[in-house]
């Protein structure tokens, strides 16, 4: 087994100017919606979105991460080296919303 696996986890902190969500772990089709929800649960002028603990992240994360850039106009998504992969072969890596490594 992976020793870098870890249990999925979405944890959002902060204020209405700036909301900060952790995720850790997996998202793929069982989480990708919680990952959503837990940036959006909360109204924020700006929102980070921390990836950089996430080991594994499928279609259906990309889905849930474009619908966000949708939904919140001010959003910054930190990728792990996994994340910002999958996120370049999916023609996604450029993005203004994705923080440079």
């Amino acid at each position: 087994m992976d020793q870098e696996e870890t249990v999925f986890s979405a944890t959002a902190e902060g204020d209405a100017d700036h909301r900060r969500v952790v995720v850790t772990g997996e998202v793929d089709m069982a989480t990708a919606d919680q990952m959503f929800q837990a940036a959006t649960r909360e109204p924020a002028t700006k929102v980070t979105l921390d990836l950089s603990a996430v080991t594994f992240f499928d279609s259906a994360a990309i889905q849930a991460l474009v619908r966000l850039t949708d939904r919140i106009p001010h959003l910054a998504v930190i990728p792990s080296r996994r994340v910002r992969r999958v996120l370049d072969i999916a023609g996604l890596g450029d993005q203004g919303w994705l923080s440079p490594e």
